[in-house]
């Protein structure tokens, strides 16, 4: 697998507490946007984000993002 599977055509708006989340970079998670262990044997692994207070993320869907689990609008 070369290039992520994306999961959407735009960003996941989801407000989040502190914490530590992993993102899926290679979209095949049927836990999106996080990782549940299915990029096993594809050479993709999770981004880990460690959120120190509630805030708004906009999380990519498309796995297009130069910036890592947050969107940049590779998706448009």
């Amino acid at each position: 697998m070369d290039q992520p599977q994306s999961c959407g055509s735009k960003p996941l708006t989801q407000e989040v507490e502190p914490g530590t989340y992993f993102w899926c970079s290679c979209g095949l998670s049927t836990n999106q946007p996080f990782c549940d262990g299915a990029h096993k044997g594809t050479g993709f692994s999770p981004v880990k984000l460690v959120v120190e207070e509630k805030k708004k993320i906009f999380w990519c869907m498309c796995k297009a993002s130069k910036n890592g689990a947050h969107c940049d609008g590779s998706h448009k």
